[in-house]
């Protein structure tokens, strides 16, 4: 073989390797570059949720004070309730991003926090048709059923950060 194909071989060969190592680093880059992307898409979404549950939670407790006394203010309290269910709305649609962004295992959980909020609204719904209609017959009952409603809706959110925490891949 002459030197002169043999170098041309040669080069034909280190050619052939480098650009196909250049496509294996291409796309394992590539592949680096999603992951990250679709990462940091998840941490925005979990983010956006829980702030706006944190949003909520805060005219819920609202909500409830205004509720407390034995004589409520209904104007005020129909008031903290428009918020509330304004607030109540960006956590649907902040839920149905993390639904769509998130694996089956966040989505179970998100779902666990809606049907805790839900079942929570209804009794704090029903307190305020109470305080509207003057029946205080229930009030203590009801008061009781909020706080338990509340915790079961507390644990479902702790529940929520943990598994977001899991799939984002922060756990300690």
């Amino acid at each position: 073989m002459d030197s002169g194909l043999a170098a041309l071989l040669g080069a034909a060969v280190g050619s052939a390797t480098t650009l196909g190592a250049a496509i294996v680093n291409g796309r394992a880059q590539a592949r680096s570059q999603h992951a990250q992307w679709s990462r940091q898409n998840r941490r925005d979404a979990y983010a956006g949720y829980l702030d706006a549950l944190h949003q909520r939670d805060i005219a819920m407790d609202a909500v409830l004070d205004a509720l407390r006394p034995d004589r409520p203010d209904l104007p005020g309290v129909d008031e903290r309730i428009g918020r509330f269910i304004a607030l109540a709305r960006e956590v649907h649609r902040t839920g149905e991003i993390v639904i769509l962004e998130g694996p089956e295992s966040v989505a179970e959980v998100a779902e666990r926090v809606a049907h805790a909020s839900s079942d929570l609204s209804q009794v704090m719904r029903r307190m305020a048709e109470h305080a509207h209609a003057g029946i205080t017959t229930h009030k203590a009952e009801d008061t009781a059923l909020a706080t338990e409603r509340e915790r079961i809706l507390y644990r479902a959110v702790k529940d929520f950060r943990l598994a977001a925490r899991s799939t984002l891949g922060t756990t300690d």
